[in-house]
């Protein structure tokens, strides 16, 4: 009989995720096997658990999802030269082709033929997974498991910040979900002078606060632009980070900007959004950077020296952590939005690898 193992696995083009046995994965001469000890969910991940219309476009099922994690590998293939046994261990998402113009030109984070784990192939809801060994990012031993496993999504943000210049800037953070509130704690300790963090949700505002954002504006009952101009004396501010994927808070945004200022994008937004071209970028002298994922591998040096030194405490961010049998409840928290990182997490996870969590 076909060894198996546990896994939360998109089954059905319909709502919702199941925990089913699936086939235990195989490794290639060039890749690894980790037994994964925590998880987080993505908000990719509650895309696919809703089936929405960018999953059902993406998704090719069925297939195990999840792509956030740590853990340590079990067993590598007979090439694998940088990787042993034993060895704690998270990994890269976007698996690239090496080849493609991107690729062959220092841009490998948009790879054109890049396969994604947990949407392209078989990703880390279960009891292990398979990697190519040039995608493991082997971690240092005094990270905890929970933190290590959050390095990715913290990646988004130390890239969407540190794209360009921000010591000494003032900065608006549109959106103070998990990705907003990265970014002003890595703004902060990278030496922004004034960060402004805009969300619709006192829960997260609140966490903003944590992350040292200097002014937090509800969006719900303002007028955020005539705000950010009062704060800058009319100048507007010097860097956007725009987090939500809100058409409304991306024109404001755009509004909200300096001339000669720079935004990063890093929300996706579903629907169009109309930008004043004219006058909010050409006239303005605006640089725009559209960011997907991480710099490979750039940004994971960045993350791992952040975490590892105790510059950036990212701790309170991790609110709620569960056990992976319970990863409905972590749904449900990020369907409300009063959450920010949901942990998933086996039970090979040792008391003193754990952090502190708000349930």
């Amino acid at each position: 009989m076909a060894r198996e193992m546990k896994a939360i696995v998109k089954a059905k083009p319909s709502e919702g995720l199941e925990i089913q046995p699936v086939p235990f994965p195989t490794i290639g001469p060039r890749d690894v096997l980790v037994s994964v000890k925590a998880m987080s969910i993505c908000g990719s991940d509650l895309h696919i658990y809703n089936w929405d219309e960018w999953a059902s476009h993406r998704m090719h099922l069925p297939t195990v999802v999840g792509h956030e994690f740590s853990g340590e590998v079990v067993e590598v293939g007979d090439e694998v030269e940088s990787v042993r046994i034993g060895d704690f261990v998270s990994g890269e998402s976007h698996i690239s082709c090496g080849m493609c113009v991107p690729c062959r030109t220092g841009n490998s984070h948009v790879c054109i033929n890049t396969s994604i784990l947990g949407i392209d192939r078989n990703g880390c809801f279960a009891e292990y997974l398979s990697l190519p060994e040039r995608n493991v990012w082997k971690n240092d031993p005094t990270l905890s498991p929970i933190l290590a496993c959050v390095q990715e999504p913290l990646g988004n943000a130390v890239h969407s910040v540190l794209i360009d210049e921000i010591a000494g800037k003032t900065v608006l953070v549109l959106g103070c979900g998990p990705m907003g509130c990265f970014a002003i704690g890595v703004s902060r300790v990278c030496g922004a002078s004034f960060i402004i963090g805009v969300d619709v949700n006192e829960y997260r505002l609140n966490l903003a606060k944590k992350m040292k954002a200097d002014v937090l504006i509800n969006d719900t009952s303002s007028n955020l632009v005539k705000e950010v101009m009062d704060l800058t004396q009319g100048v507007g501010v010097d860097v956007v980070l725009e987090m939500s994927g809100t058409p409304s808070a991306i024109k404001k945004g755009f509004k909200a900007l300096r001339p000669g200022g720079r935004i990063s994008l890093l929300g996706l937004s579903l629907g169009e959004v109309g930008l004043d071209l004219t006058n909010d970028i050409i006239f303005k002298g605006a640089k725009v950077y559209g960011i997907t994922g991480r710099k490979l591998y750039q940004t994971w040096y960045q993350v791992s020296r952040f975490l590892i030194n105790g510059l950036l405490d990212i701790t309170p961010l991790i609110t709620h952590s569960y056990k992976f049998d319970e990863f409905e409840k972590g749904i449900g928290l990020m369907k409300s939005g009063n959450c920010l990182k949901v942990v998933l997490t086996h039970d090979n996870i040792p008391e003193q690898g754990k952090v502190n969590h708000v349930h």
